[in-house]
């Protein structure tokens, strides 16, 4: 496990989470199904069974700095790292990979945002365990793919089609195409088809495979990283990243980087997903009392209600 890394994404403000979670106080910092954990310890601990804890890196904003010793109690301060500005996922990930090739140019990371459900969890480690032994092997990048259960036009999809070579994990499947958030009929079409996947926004590489997809397809970003390398990983990391980070541009890591790769694979896997993105996916996983209310709070009386969300502190009636 020792080359084993991960790093963690929690520099989101959730906005459309409003007004539970806020500028000051994302989602990912809220116990946001009433379990008793917040989103990131959740994704915390979920990681621990598949890497060492100081191989763990969580990436978020500087805004947040306390937020994530306060949850994440003993982590080392340089496995915190500080964005100074929002950039999206490509320039996060980027600063993360660039950093861990310098303590281990052997590394086999796996990138995943702080916020999403996983309910298999068991399941999840046996596919980020599989998704890691690809990486290892050979020069590629693997994303996680989800079948879908609805046609449902808020996540992204994957197109798969076989590899040319026999895998040694059959739910392995090269990457056709990836699509944007589709319409809704595109998006019936894409789950009658059968070769169609949610896209997890879960990825798992090696990192000399990412910083050569780096080099090749986001040259300008390499760049940026790759001459501030002596930088990293001494006193001198924050001050480069203040100077670096807003010259970074605006990107996702799908856009800048898997959509132009052709070493994509996608791991089919049925882990209980969802990634908490609105009111409505939130309610489908939180329990309900007989009148469809689900209640997180211990002070809560309902009064001609029904099928509501009431998320208030224990204290709080």
């Amino acid at each position: 496990m020792k080359n084993n890394y991960c790093v963690i994404m929690a520099g989101g403000i959730g906005s459309r989470f409003w007004p539970m979670s806020r500028t000051n106080h994302p989602k990912q910092f809220i116990d946001i199904l009433g379990t008793g954990e917040t989103l990131l310890q959740q994704t915390y601990k979920r990681f621990l069974k598949l890497c060492p804890k100081e191989n763990i890196f969580i990436v978020t904003n500087e805004l947040y700095k306390s937020l994530v010793n306060d949850q994440i109690k003993g982590i080392s301060e340089d496995r915190v790292l500080l964005e100074p500005a929002r950039r999206n996922t490509a320039p996060c990930i980027a600063y993360a990979c660039y950093k861990i090739s310098k303590l281990n140019p052997q590394a086999n990371i796996v990138v995943a945002p702080s916020d999403h459900l996983i309910l298999k969890e068991q399941t999840f480690v046996k596919a980020i365990q599989s998704c890691f032994k690809k990486a290892a092997g050979e020069d590629c990048l693997v994303t996680l793919g989800i079948k879908p259960t609805r046609p449902d036009t808020g996540y992204g999809y994957i197109q798969f089609r076989q590899s040319e070579e026999k895998e040694s994990d059959p739910r392995m499947r090269k990457v056709k195409t990836f699509t944007e958030k589709p319409d809704l009929e595109m998006a019936k079409f894409f789950r009658q088809s059968g070769d169609f996947l949610w896209n997890a926004g879960i990825f798992v590489w090696n990192v000399k495979s990412v910083i050569n997809a780096f080099e090749k397809y986001m040259p300008e970003l390499h760049l940026l990283f790759f001459e501030g390398m002596s930088k990293l990983n001494t006193a001198e990391e924050a001050d480069f990243i203040k100077k670096t980070y807003p010259q970074c541009k605006n990107i996702s890591i799908d856009y800048g980087l898997m959509e132009k790769a052709d070493n994509v694979y996608v791991r089919s896997s049925a882990i209980g997903w969802s990634d908490l993105g609105t009111w409505g996916s939130l309610y489908q996983h939180m329990d309900k009392e007989e009148k469809g209310n689900a209640v997180v709070g211990k002070n809560v009386l309902l009064y001609n209600s029904k099928n509501c969300i009431v998320h208030v502190p224990k204290n709080k009636l």
